[in-house]
This record gives structure tokens, sequence and C-alpha cells, in this order.
């Protein structure tokens, strides 16, 4: 069997990982090779050096070599080099993962082909259609043969929308098979030492969202909000794009909590620091999901989660954008307030193994 693996950007190879080491455990006589393909190209700067070292998985097989900042166009041009490479290689099936234009645009390649299709972290949604990414998420899900789930409530939702039961697999979180299997290989940011901090004494802060960047003014409101609220440093590890906004804030100059922006860490580091931190303020649905395994207070920057388990049974809190919200619930993380929390469901570790059993099964 021979199984394409489809990367988008960045963060899908954290969750792939799991999906790849767990294909070359199997024995040879299964019979199964696999081929990473990226959408970007080689020399993207996202991609750090350490990346692939640090989840101990090769770099891609293949780079389509598609880089675009217009959606549409994206959409496009991945939907052609993409055609291309599998008119050239035998595949028998095509796994995306979550919810970008560029997987949108394998998984329409994928069936115009007539090749199994397998989504992973499907049956999210925001409900919100003016979204461009709740878009790709309906395709995506609407065209797959196999939709993998994290939970009950994305299960849920994939049924709502008409998915065959047979069709659904919840599997858990795949993302967790990842910080299980690296948990003992963190590395200890030097940063840390640099700034004399011990564990559980700081705060961290990510930022990424569009909507969030563009609206700087409500962004500088929720920045002072954080440094009125809290005395504990807060450091942000924060990308080109997001670091130059960040840095443009009139709240930066204000008095309160130190804000101190850090360079871009590896996974293993950024593990680490979010690992030990004594909250989190971050707009990524990924660092909440990780906040919630390690049972780290986390404040979202955003009115909706991809796995509301985060948010019932988890650490995870949702504020929006609300500045005055996020002030109550930065109060509470530091004061020691926060709301009992646990592991979600199926959050074991082997998410993967059985997407790939899964795979096996119904593609041979």
């Amino acid at each position: 069997m021979n199984i394409c693996i489809f990367a988008g950007a960045r963060p899908n190879f954290i969750k792939i990982a799991p999906i790849i080491r767990a294909i070359q455990a199997l024995s040879p006589s299964r019979g199964v090779e696999s081929t990473l393909v990226y959408a970007g190209r080689a020399d993207d700067p996202t991609l750090e050096s350490s990346l692939f070292d640090d989840l101990q998985i090769a770099p891609p097989d293949v780079f389509l070599g598609v880089e675009c900042e217009n959606l549409n166009e994206l959409t496009g041009q991945v939907m052609s080099q993409f055609e291309r490479y599998l008119s050239q290689h035998p595949t028998d099936a095509v796994v995306v993962v979550d919810d970008l234009a560029s997987t949108m645009a394998a998984a329409i390649v994928t069936k115009k082909q007539g090749l199994l299709l397998a989504h992973i972290a499907a049956g999210t949604r925001s409900f919100d259609i003016t979204m461009p990414k709740e878009i790709n998420r309906l395709v995506i899900d609407g065209l797959s043969d196999i939709l993998f789930t994290a939970g009950i409530s994305n299960n849920s939702i994939a049924n709502k929308e008409g998915a065959e039961l047979s069709k659904v697999y919840m599997v858990g979180n795949v993302l967790i098979d990842n910080i299980r299997y690296n948990q003992s290989r963190q590395v200890r940011p030097h940063v840390l030492d640099a700034m004399g901090l011990e564990d559980g004494a700081y705060l961290v802060f990510t930022l990424n969202r569009k909507a969030l960047l563009a609206n700087r003014d409500n962004l500088d409101a929720m920045i002072a909000a954080v440094r009125r609220s809290s005395s504990l440093p807060v450091l942000a590890p924060l990308r080109s794009k997001a670091a130059g906004v960040f840095l443009g804030l009139e709240s930066m100059q204000a008095q309160g909590a130190p804000f101190h922006l850090v360079s871009p860490m590896s996974y293993l580091e950024f593990s680490y620091l979010i690992s030990h931190a004594k909250g989190i303020i971050t707009d990524s649905g990924n660092v909440a999901e990780e906040a919630t395994f390690y049972r780290i207070p986390c404040i979202t920057l955003n009115s909706y989660t991809e796995h509301v388990e985060t948010v019932k049974v988890g650490s995870n809190v949702l504020v929006g954008e609300d500045s005055t919200l996020l002030a109550e619930k930065v109060e509470d993380l530091v004061n020691d307030r926060w709301k009992p929390c646990e592991v979600p469901d199926r959050w074991d570790g082997r998410s993967a193994e059985r997407i790939v059993q899964t795979l096996l099964t119904i593609g041979n």
C-alpha cells in the first residue's frame, strides 16, 4: 500500500510525525510505503533545520514549491502541482491534516484522481462560514472517505452533517502522540537561564491569528490588560510578522508586567517552555491542546476552539478578543484560582497507531 502524507504548513508536520513513525514501525511484511509531500519550498524559513530532528522524521520527500499570499491562487497552484505529482507516482491513499487552503486543494485533487482520502482532525467547526478555514473544513470532510476525529464532539459534528457512521473513527488527538513521545527529550531554553527564570515563574504569550494582528487597537488593549493583571514576566516567542506588530504597540511602553520578545524556539525548546510555565495566553488551538495535556492554565484569544474538550474537561478558557475578560482571567491564573482539569479521553499517545491500523484495514 502506497500512502501519500500531505503537509501544507509547519504545524502540520507536528501532527503527521507520529503517523510516519507508526508506519515505519510496521514490519516489512505489511508492505506499506509512505511518501511525505510538502506544499511549500525546500528553503521555507518556517522550517528550521532542527524541526525534523526534533520530531525524529526525515524531511519531506517532495516539495511542491508553492509560495503565494493569495489563498485562491495558492489553492490553484497546489492543485496543479499535486495533480502532477499523483500522475507520476503510484498512490493508493492520501492523508491530509487540519484545514488549510493547501489541504483543501490536495483533498480535491485526491478525489478527482479516484484515490482514498483520509482526513486527520476531522469534524472541527467554528460555525462561522465567513472564515476561510471553515469552508476548507466543510469541503475536506465532505470529500473524505475516512474521517479521523479527536473527540466525541467532533464525531457528533461529522454525523450531524451527514457523514456515514462507517466513515468516522474517533482515534484521539494525534498531537498528543508527539508530546508523549518527546516529553523526555525536551530542552530547557537558554533564555530562561539568561533571564534567571525558574520553572513556573513566567507566562507564555503566542500570537499568529491574522484577525488579531489586523486590529491593532484592540490588540493593544489586550496586551495592556495582561500587563496590568500580572506581575510575572511574559515570554513571547513570536515569528517575524507577529513580532513586528507586537513591537509597534503602544502598550509595550506602558507600566506593568514585563513582556519579553524572544526568538522563535525549536520544537523541543518550545515544548519545555509551555510545559513549565505558570500559564499560557495564546490564539493557537495546538498550543491550547498541549496546555490541556500538561494541565497548564491556558487563556485562548478566540471565541471558539477546534477541540471543545480542552474547555469542557481541560485547562482552556476562551476570552475571544475581550480585553476586560482577558484581564479577569489573567488575575485568576496568577492567583491560583483556576478550574480543575483532566486530560480528555483517548489523548493517550496511541492515536497514530489507530490511524495506521484503520488505513491498512480499509485500504487493503
